[in-house]
């Protein structure tokens, strides 16, 4: 979400210090031999070249080309970073042309893919003149240097605009998603005296929009969350599959007081669209019974991956009056049911969860999450889940030192697979002795199944 970005780039995490493991929900992780192994790698920081704040990474892999591409707000605009022998190690970071250059422009919300043909594209938000709007850079050398491809002009004056999802299809279609409301002025933020901010008001909608000529040129908007500009959506990770078909995942609101639009309770939503984003499927609310998502989480909440045999996982956290909850559900229909909830992290503590997932082998999906349920502060962690036999093992802590619990490390972070036993991940953290400043954090991971 953009607010907590301009604000204070700190939270109060308010971690207990009594950390207590709690039971996993119900479902086929009960009883599971852990039997899964890690092998992690030594993290490497990538972003110790570029000063100031470093955070909200996001990645993208080529397993073709055994390449890493990371991207993240730092280095005076996006930075970005990749890795052509498999995460091993990182080319010097650089600036992305299309994040600098007019005075007072903010960029944030980094979102990266790679086409078939090993083309590498960086989608960003801006503002600038008053309108905020994604733009999109391109690299046809492995990342070592970037253009701007184009822009997404907004069809409305002094428009909101926020997160942004990228991916390509099959057949090179770029497909963007971003967060999209015909006014800013109606967009309001309930915020907490750390400075992180969540939405209370406003027209939050998830659209989407193509380009088939490499970024330059961009199609109308496609409404993904029914009852635009009222819809109350936004965060909209998006996948292609190869038959061309799009699955999309977001987070819902229950809204009240149109046109006001008082955004109240939250849940998370699959739809699908058959058509390249012409019409899309009814929404799909994912775990029900996991509960809510509240107004007062600001970090990206909803993630998706596609398996090899077409199951579909979804991964979020819900709130309770004093709880944050992790969770991962999987769906071999397409997204039109979903399996019963399970617990990912064993905490319920009442701290941010950011949880995302990466699917493995066919059953298997890798669920990852960046958290300070650690009384020590932020570090990023991993678990394997399988659909035969639950989780493979209990949660193992990728990241080596704890992250400053109140600085603020971003809302998504890295992650994606090399092969299906074969991980990346990247991470946003604090770590002593610069520990009031955020530096962007690699590592990769094998992993050795049943």
């Amino acid at each position: 979400m953009q607010a907590p970005r301009t604000a204070l780039r700190t939270l109060i995490a308010g971690v207990c210090a009594g950390f207590a493991a709690l039971a996993l929900a119900a479902g086929p992780a009960q009883g599971a031999p852990r039997t899964s192994s890690y092998t992690v790698s030594p993290p490497v920081n990538l972003s110790a070249s570029c000063a100031g704040q470093n955070a909200e990474t996001i990645q993208a892999a080529d397993p073709a080309a055994n390449a890493v591409y990371d991207a993240w707000m730092g280095c005076k605009g996006i930075g970005f970073s990749g890795s052509l022998n498999g995460g091993a190690a990182f080319g010097t970071p650089l600036t992305l042309p299309g994040s600098v250059g007019q005075k007072g422009q903010r960029s944030w919300d980094p979102a990266v893919t790679v086409a078939p043909d090993g083309t590498v594209y960086v989608a960003f938000m801006v503002s600038r003149s008053g309108l905020s709007y994604p733009v999109i850079d391109v690299s046809t050398d492995h990342g070592a240097s970037f253009r701007t491809a184009g822009a997404i002009t907004p069809p409305d004056a002094a428009n909101w605009g926020d997160r942004d999802f990228i991916t390509v299809g099959p057949d090179g279609t770029l497909y963007l998603t971003w967060d999209y409301g015909p006014s800013a002025a109606a967009v309001t933020f309930l915020c907490a005296s750390s400075g992180s901010c969540s939405f209370a008001t406003g027209d939050v909608n998830a659209v989407l929009q193509k380009s088939t000529d490499g970024g330059r040129t961009w199609s109308a908007m496609s409404h993904i969350s029914p009852g635009y500009p009222n819809s109350g959506a936004d965060s909209a990770p998006i996948i292609a599959e190869s038959d061309g078909s799009l699955d999309v995942v977001y987070q819902g609101y229950t809204v009240t007081n149109v046109p006001t639009d008082t955004l109240t309770v939250a849940s998370l939503y699959a739809t699908r669209s058959m058509d390249g984003g012409a019409s899309w499927s009814a929404p799909v609310a994912i775990g029900a019974s996991a509960g809510t998502m509240n107004t007062a989480e600001w970090w990206i909440d909803g993630a998706e991956a596609l398996g090899p045999d077409g199951t579909l996982y979804a991964t979020w956290d819900t709130q309770g009056q004093s709880t944050d909850t992790g969770w991962l559900s999987y769906s071999r229909d397409h997204g039109a049911t979903w399996s019963a909830p399970v617990q990912a992290p064993a905490d319920t503590l009442q701290v941010p969860h950011i949880i995302q997932v990466v699917a493995g082998p066919p059953g298997v999906a890798y669920v990852g999450w960046l958290s300070s349920s650690d009384p020590h502060g932020y570090a990023q962690y991993l678990r394997t889940f399988s659909t035969a036999q639950g989780w493979l093992s209990a949660p193992v802590r990728v990241s080596q030192g704890f992250g400053a619990s109140g600085v603020w490390p971003g809302d998504t972070f890295g992650f994606s697979a090399l092969s299906p036993s074969r991980l990346a991940l990247a991470w946003g953290s604090a770590v002593a002795p610069t520990a009031t400043k955020d530096d962007i954090w690699a590592a990769t991971v094998g992993v050795s199944l049943p």
